[in-house]
Parts: C-alpha cells; structure tokens; sequence
C-alpha cells in the first residue's frame, strides 16, 4: 500500500491500469478506509514514514475530494508530472456531481478514524462536515435510514437502497458520538441506532 503513494501528489495511487485511461493519477474514496492499516502498521513495528503517508493523504484528499458542502467525489485526478489536482469524477456513482452513498460512508469512517489516531482537531471537524451533508440529503431523499445508493437518482424512493453505505455510516457514528460535544453525540448516537434498527428489520434480512 505504502509503495502506491506518490510524494508529489500526496496521495495513494488507487488504480495503476487506469492511469491513462484517466489521464493522470487517480485516487478513489475507498482509500481512506485503507489509511488504518498504515497507522497501525506504524504503531505495531512499521515506521512513523507510514503514519506520515496517511496523515498527507487525508489532507490532500481534504482538500480536493469534497464538494463546497462536503460531498465527495468518488475518483480525484491529479497530474502525474506535478501533482496540482485536475477534477473530480465518479466511477459507480450515478454522476460525476451526484452524492453516492458508499463513498460518503467511506469519508465519514474515514476521517473519524483519521482523528482517532491522530487527534488532529482538523479531520474531527472535517468528519462531523461530511457527516452531516450525509444525514442532510439522507432525510431528504429517503424513507428510512437506509441510504439510496446514489442520493441523486432520480428514481427518488424507487432507487435502490445501499445497505453497506447505513452499515459502514453506523459504525463511524458509534465512534464519533464520542469525541463530540453532548449535543452533536446525542444526534450521531441516535442516527446510528436508526440505521441499525432499520437495517435489521425485515426489510432488509437476507431470505433464502
């Protein structure tokens, strides 16, 4: 993993075959979930050179993945030569500006992970913004706490839901709720508890 980050850019390749294809270095959403693995692996005998990786990451992603208002891009592109950011599209979302589900909840888990490691009040606060778009849009558009999976589809309710986007959400939530204020704990607490609630209504257990 280590090996796929580029100094220049500041972030980890995320599909070496798609660099032409893309027309530069390509970093996707789902990369924030790996940063753990280099802060542990930094903690249990690697060294610090990893936790350095993830910091920069996290902070490059910071500040060219996201939308004004928090919402992510799937897939950043950046120049290979001298890394400034070229533009912000997706790969499985419905649109290159929709908000897809799954890769919000890799946001959210992700820099609440991020802080949880370094303590870093920047990615604390950072993760209760894109928390909160996330809860946002998720009342808007759906009939539970179960998210669409892209919540700009324009089917609205008859979209298809994203069980893993509530899943991965829930679990960030359960963290954050404790490093934030009463207020903001209370309403990340109670989020989570409806998604699991809801995730394991009928609605949503698998049958055979």
């Amino acid at each position: 993993l280590a090996t796929l980050f580029n100094p220049t850019v500041g972030t980890i390749l995320s599909w070496p075959r798609h660099v032409k294809d893309y027309g530069g270095h390509n970093t996707i959403m789902d990369n924030m979930i790996n940063l753990e693995l280099l802060f542990w692996a930094s903690q249990n005998g690697g060294s610090k050179h990893l936790s350095d990786i993830a910091v920069q990451h996290a902070e490059t992603t910071m500040n060219h993945h996201f939308r004004e208002d928090g919402s992510s891009y799937h897939v950043a592109i950046y120049d290979t030569l001298d890394g400034h950011f070229i533009k912000g599209m997706t790969h499985q979302g419905y649109s290159d500006q929709s908000m897809w589900s799954r890769g919000q909840s890799w946001a959210i888990y992700g820099y609440t992970m991020v802080y949880r490691y370094t303590k870093d009040n920047r990615f604390l606060d950072f993760a209760q913004k894109v928390t909160d778009i996330y809860l946002k849009r998720l009342q808007e558009t759906s009939d539970d706490w179960v998210p669409l999976w892209d919540m700009d589809d324009p089917r609205g309710v008859a979209a298809p839901k994203d069980a893993s986007a509530a899943c991965i959400v829930a679990s960030a939530l359960l963290e954050l709720c404790q490093y934030t204020d009463n207020n903001k704990s209370k309403e990340y607490y109670s989020a989570a508890e409806n998604m699991l609630r809801d995730l394991s209504s009928e609605r949503y257990q698998s049958r055979k």
